[in-house]
C-alpha cells in the first residue's frame, strides 16, 4: 500500500524565534528539532515541506537598499534567493537528522525552486499588507515605504496577492511519487502572471500557507499541517479567557473567523488556509507548535481541522 501524502508547512520561527537576531548558527539551531521529526516521519508518510521567508527576504530587501554600488534586485529575484538559501539549510539540516537514523543513503530529498501563478489584477497588489523583515525602530513617518504595527511591532509591508496554481505542481507529485522528501514553494513561491506562453515576475510575497493549501489540492494530499510558533488555534487569545482548541469541524471554525476570533494579521491566514484545504476534499488539517509536528501527524496535539 503506497503511503500517504504529508504536507508541512513551516512558518517562519522554523528559523528565526522570537527575539533572537536571526545570525545563521541560530537559524541552522532551530531547524534541527522540526527537521528531526520530519526524518521520522518520512518513514511513515510522503513528505512535501513548504516554509516561510518573512524575516529573511526583508533583510535581503534592506541589504539591497543599503547599497547604490550594484543594481538593484526586484522582489521576486529575492524571493527566489531565499528559496535557495533556505532551502540549503533544510536540506543540511534534515541529511544530518537522516544520519543520525542511518537512513541517509535511502532517502532522497530535494530542493525545487517554485512560482506560482497569480492574477495581476489582484487588488492585494496595490494594497501591501505582508510582513517582512525585522522590527523597525522608529516611526511610519520615517521610511519611504508602507509600514504596519503588527503583534511583533512595526514592520514594513510588501503585497501579497493570492496564489492561483503552483507551476511545478506534476513535477512535485512525479518526484513524491518517486519517493522524495520534496521541499518546494519557499516563501509561498516567485509570484508570476501570464503573458501568453510565458511568465513575468511580480514585486510580491505570497503567503506560504494559502500556497500550501493550493497546492495541497492540486496534487491531493493526505495530511496538512502548519506548525506555528503556538500549540493550536485559541479563542480569545491572549485574554484571560483563552482556549485553544482540540477539535474543530470547518463550520465551527469559519463561525469562530466570523466572530472574530482569528485576526487578519495573525492566525487568520492559516485559518483560510486549513478551512480552504478541508472544503476542497480534504480529510485532516493541523495547526500546531513547531516542537508538535510529530505529535500532530499523530493526533495528539495541536488543533485538528476536520469535514463538518
Amino acid at each position: 500500500m503506497a503511503r500517504k501524502t504529508l504536507l508541512i508547512a513551516l512558518g517562519g520561527n522554523a528559523l528565526i524565534r522570537k527575539h533572537q537576531r536571526g545570525s545563521i548558527r541560530e537559524q541552522f539551531a532551530n531547524l534541527k528539532i522540526p527537521m528531526q521529526q520530519v526524518a521520522r516521519l518520512s518513514q511513515r508518510y510522503r513528505v512535501i515541506i513548504t516554509h516561510g521567508n518573512g524575516p529573511q527576504v526583508g533583510n535581503l530587501l534592506m541589504q539591497q537598499e543599503c547599497c547604490d554600488s550594484v543594481p538593484k534586485l526586484p522582489l521576486e529575484i529575492l524571493v527566489a534567493q531565499t528559496q535557495g538559501q533556505i532551502g540549503y539549510m533544510i536540506e543540511s539540516t534534515l541529511d544530518t537528522a537522516l544520519m543520525e537514523m542511518g537512513i541517509h543513503f535511502k532517502q532522497p530529498f530535494i530542493t525545487l525552486i517554485s512560482y506560482v501563478v497569480v492574477d495581476e489584477n489582484d487588488p492585494a497588489l496595490a494594497a501591501p499588507t505582508k510582513p517582512i523583515g525585522p522590527v523597525l525602530n522608529a516611526s511610519p513617518a520615517d521610511y519611504p515605504f508602507p509600514t504596519r504595527t503588527t503583534a511583533k511591532g512595526l514592520r514594513r509591508v510588501v503585497a501579497s496577492p493570492r496564489p492561483l496554481t503552483v507551476v511545478e505542481k506534476r513535477e512535485i507529485k512525479k518526484l513524491i511519487e518517486m519517493g522524495f522528501i520534496v521541499i518546494c514553494c519557499g516563501g509561498g513561491g516567485i509570484p508570476v502572471i501570464r503573458e501568453g506562453r510565458r511568465f513575468h515576475g511580480v514585486d510580491a510575497v505570497i503567503d506560504k500557507d494559502l500556497v500550501s493549501a493550493r497546492l495541497a489540492k492540486d496534487i491531493g494530499i493526505d495530511h496538512f499541517i502548519i506548525a506555528t510558533d503556538v500549540p493550536g488555534l485559541a479563542v480569545d487569545y491572549g485574554t484571560p479567557g483563552e482556549r485553544f482548541l482540540e477539535t474543530v469541524n470547518v463550520e465551527e471554525l469559519g463561525a469562530l473567523a466570523q466572530a472574530g476570533h482569528f485576526p487578519p494579521g495573525t492566525v487568520g491566514p492559516k485559518v483560510e488556509a486549513v478551512s480552504a484545504f478541508i472544503r476542497s476534499g480534504g480529510r485532516n488539517a493541523v495547526v500546531c507548535a513547531l516542537e508538535d509536528i510529530e505529535a500532530a501527524a499523530a493526533g495528539r496535539a495541536g488543533t485538528r481541522i476536520v469535514p463538518a
